[in-house]
């Protein structure tokens, strides 16, 4: 008699489990709970420390701590490298998102279409992204090199360049932000591409047909009728992007480290030199957290537009 009674004992956990998972309430909360426990430890914990860094005096080479208010915070802003680099911030993310989103465009039209080789395209364009993008970055190094340059060597054979025109890519400071906005495109368009292409195959193909029947053209098609019915899903693009570009650094720093004279510097890089490399931990933090807002800002701004496109 003892046998079914543990054998009951057992099976009681195991139902009293599996009626827990049945139960709407507590089934999404346990699902969702891995997310919000990464995101609480990865984002929330850093960000409150910069919170409480930011208004302290607090650096790499004293280990007191005192609150200071909002003095890192006006004088951090009255600096003309913080300056600088706001406005290098904003014409860094919002060219790149711009090419992102009209080469995303293109790029998920094409992939739309069937034709041989379409896997083989599909892999290579995953390959900026999945690959590490600090390796990447330094094979980009070597192309931009002001001295053996594959780029000036191919402008050289094409007959474009003289061997004493040669461009220092890196060294020019138009030149520098057009190099690392070109290598941040690369990086982040495949990204854009495969949430076009979610958006573009899930257009119903009744109204691609009954714009065939009514004589739309192309350039009709796509302006009247593709881009309208992928806009909410082009902004939700645009802001993934706009977030990677005002908050990566890897790619500015591994090029240019903010040079040539602080033409490329950024945010998120200046906030590292000072805080980490520079040792002045709040200042840093302050730095860091005028990112926040403007995230904040992006983030409502997109949302809003994407709400009243998917209403209309």
């Amino acid at each position: 008699m003892a046998t079914p009674e543990r054998g009951a004992s057992s099976q009681a956990p195991a139902k009293s489990l599996g009626g827990l998972l049945d139960r709407p309430e507590w089934l999404g909360p346990l699902m969702i709970g891995p997310a919000v426990l990464f995101i609480v430890l990865v984002v929330g914990i850093p960000f409150l420390l910069a919170l409480y860094y930011s208004v302290s005096d607090i650096s790499m080479g004293d280990r007191t701590m005192r609150f200071v208010g909002l003095k890192n915070f006006i004088a951090v802003a009255g600096t003309s490298n913080f300056q600088t680099s706001i406005v290098n911030t904003f014409v860094f993310a919002i060219v790149s998102q711009i090419l992102v989103i009209v080469f995303g465009t293109a790029l998920a039209l094409a992939l739309l279409r069937e034709f041989r080789g379409k896997w083989f395209i599909r892999f290579l364009l995953l390959l900026p992204w999945v690959a590490p993008i600090s390796l990447g970055t330094i094979g980009w190094l070597w192309i931009f090199d002001s001295t053996y340059s594959v780029l000036n060597w191919a402008l050289e054979a094409l007959g474009l360049i003289t061997p004493q025109g040669w461009y220092m890519w890196l060294g020019i400071p138009y030149l520098a932000m057009g190099s690392v906005i070109a290598v941040h495109v690369w990086r982040i368009l495949p990204l854009a591409t495969v949430i076009l292409l979610a958006g573009l195959s899930s257009i119903p193909q009744d109204i691609h047909d009954a714009a065939l029947v009514d004589g739309a053209g192309y350039w009709r098609h796509l302006t009247q009728i593709t881009v309208p019915l992928i806009r909410p899903i082009m902004l939700v693009a645009g802001l993934f992007g706009l977030v990677f570009a005002f908050t990566d650094m890897i790619v500015i720093f591994v090029l240019t480290r903010g040079g040539p004279y602080d033409t490329t510097q950024v945010l998120s890089t200046l906030a590292f030199f000072t805080g980490i490399q520079g040792g002045d931990i709040a200042e840093g933090a302050a730095i860091a957290l005028f990112l926040f807002p403007m995230l904040l800002a992006v983030a409502i701004g997109f949302l809003r537009v994407a709400r009243r496109a998917e209403v209309v």
